[in-house]
């Protein structure tokens, strides 16, 4: 006997199974791992010092945003920057202070990996761009912004806290290693890039002098 309930339930579960099928064919869009070549510069200062930055073992993990539209970006990136000093002399010291600079739609791959300036005296601008320590940004078209990875909290001379964005080091060598660094950008409708940088300051007995080294610039979709 025909049961009309029947036909109406079973033509309802072959809807639902179909849609359940379609569902599941739908690919997630997954975390895009991007390994990056690093770098290394040589820069022999006035004094006679050799001074040799590398960046290693940097990566970029690209991840679809929570805010699921163009113009929100996630990415975590990490990587080591390493310092060495040859013929510096007794009491010499230096600051490794690394980063990234971001960019909606703006070239950003200017500067070369053996950018640098000897005898700066203001070494935040050698960072780029006006620096700050979050790795949360806003920008639009046209627009970079860079931020530093450390933040590093210090009680100053009278005991209050301060924030250094740089490891401090004497002797030979120095480094700084960092590991899943949140990049997020929001605002950005077009293409947007990122690009590390290690900026190191070197303290001699005759010579106080920066040099900056950068990374490959990638995207950030």
């Amino acid at each position: 006997m025909f049961n009309r309930k029947n036909a109406v339930l079973t033509s309802f579960g072959a809807a639902a199974a179909v849609a359940l099928g379609l569902l599941a064919a739908a690919p997630a869009e997954a975390d895009a791992f991007v390994p990056l070549p690093g770098g290394e510069m040589v820069k022999t200062l006035s004094d006679g010092t050799v001074v040799t930055v590398r960046l290693v073992g940097e990566s970029a993990t690209i991840s679809p945003s929570m805010g699921a539209t163009p113009v929100h970006r996630n990415a975590w990136v990490s990587g080591t920057a390493q310092v060495e000093l040859v013929g510096a002399g007794e009491g010499s010291y230096g600051l490794v202070v690394p980063g990234y600079t971001v960019g909606c739609q703006v070239n950003i791959a200017g500067g070369g990996a053996g950018g640098g300036v000897e005898g700066a005296s203001d070494w935040e601008g050698n960072a780029s761009l006006g620096a700050n320590t979050s790795g949360e940004l806003s920008l639009g078209p046209g627009q970079a912004e860079s931020f530093y990875i450390l933040d590093r909290e210090k009680a100053d001379d009278f005991g209050n806290e301060s924030h250094k964005v740089y490891n401090e080091f004497t002797g030979g060598s120095g480094s700084v290693t960092w590991a899943d660094q949140t990049i997020g950008l929001t605002g950005c409708g077009g293409y947007a890039q990122a690009r590390a940088f290690v900026s190191v300051e070197v303290v001699t007995a005759t010579v106080t002098s920066w040099v900056t080294l950068w990374g490959q610039p990638f995207s950030l979709g």
